[in-house]
């Protein structure tokens, strides 16, 4: 199995790290995935460059219409104002639990696995962010590691802008039996 031909939601809020969602879905788009952009409560999104307003996107389709048997990982993009709204939203904390209940990948960085978190999913595990979330982490119960991908079952996590290469390539392993841990 590759990354061709895999159904990917990317789940985003308002004021997303825009290198963090431009950079995965370019790639896996250009592996063939089909990538659906999914919004929590409106099509127009504003992405940021760290604090500085970034470009404008339009989602493909919101949460609340996205079904979640038709997708094969979900992919979720950090930024702070974004990971905070996504992880008090009920249909995306019912997503993860069901993609966990599935063995399905979440692929979460930086400031998303917020939403890990709020869903109850990150007891027993390990599993990395940007280092502002490790209190929250290890209070939840989990082992945060600070290295640029930690990769504990269907979980992939990672720490930042500068580790997206680590993250997309730990994504695309995981639809490749060669890579696959």
């Amino acid at each position: 199995m590759s990354i061709a031909r895999q159904k990917i939601a990317l789940l985003v809020d308002d004021y997303f790290e825009q290198a963090e969602f431009e950079q995965p879905l370019k790639r896996l788009k250009e592996g063939g995935a089909a990538v659906t952009v999914v919004a929590t409560d409106k099509k127009n999104l504003q992405a940021l460059q760290h604090t500085q307003a970034g470009d404008k996107f339009i989602a493909d389709m919101l949460v609340a219409d996205a079904n979640f048997d038709e997708y094969d990982a979900l992919v979720l993009p950090g930024g702070v104002v974004n990971a905070d709204h996504v992880r008090m939203n009920k249909r995306a904390r019912d997503w993860v639990n069901r993609f966990t209940d599935d063995g399905k990948l979440i692929a979460a960085i930086c400031h998303a696995p917020w939403l890990l978190v709020s869903a109850d999913l990150v007891e027993g595990r390990r599993l990395t962010s940007y280092y502002t979330l490790q209190d929250d982490i290890r209070n939840a119960g989990a082992e945060w590691i600070d290295q640029p991908v930690v990769i504990d079952s269907h979980l992939i996590t990672s720490r930042q802008p500068d580790d997206i290469p680590a993250f997309i390539e730990a994504i695309e392993g995981w639809f490749s039996p060669q890579l696959r841990r």
